[in-house]
């Protein structure tokens, strides 16, 4: 990962610090920011893939979900990169493509608005998951902007502990969110 990139990363964990009086390990922009900084000093990415994969391994820590993801689109919303937290080898073989966007990703991915469902059945769009995918209940995802468009997504899935995703986890997404678009921005395009 460049070091324009690393650089940009110290300015916004800076820029997201809490005043003093605030306890930063209750401020979820701070904790994300803090979190990926403490990945990325511990295992230094090697290649914006590398990078992208810390993002979305914070996503899960972060918000406890049972899985993440966070895919790259091109100029035609064509997924270009897919990475995933939570999936084993098996699991992500058998998925053999990325989800291409159809139903509440392909919302997000074209207006550029957060979904966060407790039931993705219940979206207006939602026909079902592929062969071999597996189920998912809840959704909280925010796309990702590079060079002013909607340049991929980053999602979460269906928290371990059972209660539906939080404001908190939102603005922790946010933030590993523009993070990527930061990424993707400097060094996918």
């Amino acid at each position: 990962m460049s070091t324009d990139v690393q650089q940009r990363l110290a300015r916004e964990v800076e820029r997201a610090a809490p005043a003093r009086q605030r306890l930063p390990r209750r401020d979820p922009e701070y904790r994300a920011l803090r979190r990926l900084a403490d990945r990325n000093r511990r295992e230094p990415p090697r290649s914006p893939t590398d990078a992208l994969q810390h993002v979305v391994d914070v996503a899960r820590e972060l918000t406890h979900a049972t899985y993440a993801a966070l895919a790259v689109t091109g100029a035609e919303d064509d997924v270009e990169g897919f990475m995933v937290s939570g999936f084993d080898g098996a699991a992500l073989r058998a998925l053999k493509v990325p989800p291409q966007g159809h139903g509440p990703l392909g919302t997000m991915r074209q207006d550029g608005l957060a979904v966060r469902l407790d039931d993705v059945a219940h979206h207006a769009r939602a026909f079902g998951f592929p062969p071999k995918h597996p189920e998912m209940k809840a959704l909280l995802g925010l796309p990702i902007f590079a060079g002013g468009e909607v340049r991929g997504a980053l999602y979460v899935t269906d928290r371990r502990d059972g209660r539906p995703f939080s404001d908190r986890d939102e603005a922790a997404l946010r933030v590993l969110s523009r993070h990527a678009g930061l990424i993707v921005e400097a060094s996918w395009y």
